[in-house]
């Protein structure tokens, strides 16, 4: 069902709606006829019988498909339970299971269809038309006629259709929602815009450089989509213990039958054998951990996740306000010989402010700290493979990483070899007029529950593989990783190939992937479970199973408890219910319980199941267990 259309799954949602609705109207008509106008039995039955023949036949169709391709589930002897209770004249209950059975069926068929809201948020992003300049006029264009060279024009607070060079203008643009950076990014002729972004106050003419098929938004969507058509189904705890209970009922009963030569004794076990406890106690829990899930701050998208996130060995994590707190700030540099700080810091700031990197808000903010006159850059140009070049007061300013600084021969680069500069973590250098002038080092604080949360995960949780994917420099993510205790990292990673490495590693064991951006976002939707932190980015929210609201490692930590918690809580009311059940069927099928009786019996387990479920709301005596 995962891979229908979506026109298609939208009406196999719809009709299992329409049938929950008429099995709940027929019930609540059936007990007022009953026991309000105490009308015939003949006349408080007939809402039901009508609910059995409109919404219980398609359903028992369909469980009939289930078994000719040999797909056993607890839903199946559902489907056996609504034809035996016709048999039986208990359509009540017939009925209830046909609520039940097609109200679970809505709900999945919802989730399945919502998981497509993380396409449609990113659709709503992106203008459908460009504002092109020919020979001064403005024409309004569609999207796709975009050509690589064309002029366009992208007006306040619009959202950049391409990916483009500006060519006129100075404004900011917002590309949080490809970062998840939390920055407004300065633009100045020859800075490089990106599809989606949000400008500012200040109109920018831009040249596109990508047709908007091509576009870094459109290659994520394309991403997303792929992402989206081949995620692997996971089997519910429900079926896969249905898959085992079904058969073994069918065959109690079948066997009783054989054996007595008395078809009550078949009704009889399969009355005892309604799989209430998987059908109504194991919904029962997941809502109770989702409601306790979201007073703690934390919001449940796919209650499947609850179910497999006990069950996930390899946990990875992004690196940028994940288990930083993404605010990296200059803690040292050093100025070659033949420059002036100050003057250098400010000419870096200058350039550095039309960069959309991390380390360059720091440098910008060191400068304000420092009250520096900052000059306005005449001109920035982004070369591919260079990083950013801007013209400020009359100086070439190139800041570039330390391989590159070597790499191009900048004079005066020997300096760095001096070993109190010689050091890993996050860095920039900065190269004036050709010459190497100052490096930069910088700290994107590590939270200070990353440590503890890390080093527990093993034992506590049984992660046998911990990971960080990131999009950020090595230097800065190995640094980061010795000081959380992480050995395996994967640095300089594009989406698409933190998509991959996902991929990959859900194939050998169950992933958790935790992340906060839209460069996150297909990552998050190809785990076995994706958690975003942080309400920033609203794609990475709709793409992960769980958002949780405030950006606490701590929060990741309870709801792994909460999922515990009602796993175990779920395991007992399932297996314990069904242990009844298989013991009441063992009387029903020597003849001590009857029919009727055996439908009592199974209230009773329900009951129990059900109550014992219900505890999964409650707070546990511990949501956390690091320090």
């Amino acid at each position: 069902m995962r891979k229908l259309p979506t026109f298609f799954v939208s009406l196999y949602a719809r009709r299992n709606l329409v049938i929950a609705l008429l099995a709940l109207i027929a019930i609540c008509v059936h007990l007022w006829l009953r026991f309000v106008a105490r009308t015939s039995v003949h006349r408080y039955d007939l809402p039901l019988w009508i609910a059995l023949a409109v919404g219980g036949t398609p359903l028992v169709v369909g469980l009939l498909i289930k078994v000719c391709i040999l797909d056993f589930g607890s839903d199946l002897l559902a489907g056996i339970s609504i034809v035996t209770s016709i048999f039986l004249d208990q359509y009540l209950a017939g009925t209830i299971v046909v609520l039940m059975l097609s109200g679970g069926e809505a709900l999945e068929a919802y989730a399945v269809r919502s998981a497509s809201s993380v396409l449609r948020a990113l659709s709503r992003r992106i203008p459908s038309v460009a504002h092109r300049v020919d020979d001064a006029k403005m024409t309004d264009i569609s999207l796709g006629a975009v050509a690589v060279g064309d002029t366009l024009v992208v007006f306040p607070h619009e959202i950049c259709p391409v990916d483009g060079a500006v060519e006129s203008g100075r404004g900011v643009m917002d590309e949080s929602f490809l970062t998840g950076e939390p920055f407004q990014m300065s633009k100045t002729p020859g800075s490089q815009v990106i599809s989606g972004a949000i400008n500012g106050e200040s109109a920018l003419t831009i040249r596109a450089i990508r047709p908007a098929a091509d576009s870094r938004y459109a290659k994520i969507m394309q991403v997303m989509r792929a992402c989206e058509n081949n995620r692997p189904r996971l089997r519910r705890l429900g079926d896969r213990l249905g898959a085992f209970y079904t058969p073994v009922a069918v065959g109690i009963a079948l066997l009783a039958w054989m054996l007595s030569g008395q078809s009550d004794r078949f009704l009889a076990v399969l009355v005892v054998a309604t799989p209430c406890p998987l059908l109504i106690a194991i919904p029962v829990a997941i809502i109770g951990a989702i409601s306790l899930s979201a007073r703690r701050g934390i919001i449940v998208k796919n209650p499947a996740v609850l179910e497999q996130i006990d069950t996930c060995r390899t946990i990875i994590f992004d690196k940028t306000g994940t288990l930083t707190y993404g605010q990296p700030h200059l803690v040292d540099q050093f100025v070659a010989d033949g420059f002036d700080a100050p003057r250098v810091l400010a000419l870096a700031a200058g350039a550095e402010r039309y960069s959309k990197h991390p380390l360059s808000q720091a440098i910008v903010q060191q400068a304000a700290n420092e009250h520096l006159v900052v000059p306005e850059a005449a001109q920035i140009n982004e070369v591919a493979g260079q990083g950013l070049i801007g013209l400020v007061d009359g100086r070439r300013v190139h800041p570039l990483s330390r391989s590159k600084l070597l790499e191009i021969g900048s004079s005066g680069a020997d300096q760095l070899n001096r070993e109190q500069f010689a050091q890993g973590g996050l860095e920039c250098c900065v190269a004036i007029d050709g010459r190497f002038a100052a490096v930069y080092h910088f700290r994107d604080e590590p939270r200070g529950e990353g440590v503890s949360f890390v080093q527990h995960l093993t034992p506590r949780h049984a992660f046998e593989r911990v990971m960080i994917v990131s999009g950020d420099r090595e230097s800065e993510v190995r640094y980061l990783a010795q000081h959380v205790g992480i050995t395996e990292i994967h640095a300089q990673q594009t989406p698409e190939q933190k998509l991959e490495i996902v991929r990959t590693q859900t194939g050998r064991a169950r992933t958790l992937y935790v992340g906060d951006g839209i460069n996150d976002a297909p990552a998050l939707m190809a785990a076995t479970v994706g958690i975003a932190i942080g309400p920033n980015c609203d794609i990475a929210a709709e793409a992960a199973g769980v958002v949780i609201m405030d950006r606490s490692l701590s929060k990741v930590d309870e709801f792994m408890h909460i999922s515990h918690h009602m796993r175990a809580i779920l395991l007992q009311s399932a297996v314990g219910g069904m242990a009844l059940s298989l013991l009441g069927m063992a009387l029903a099928a020597t003849g001590i319980l009857v029919p009727v009786a055996g439908a009592v019996a199974q209230e009773f387990i329900d009951i129990f199941a059900v109550l014992n479920a219900l505890r999964a709301a409650l707070t546990p005596g511990t949501l956390t267990d690091f320090p």
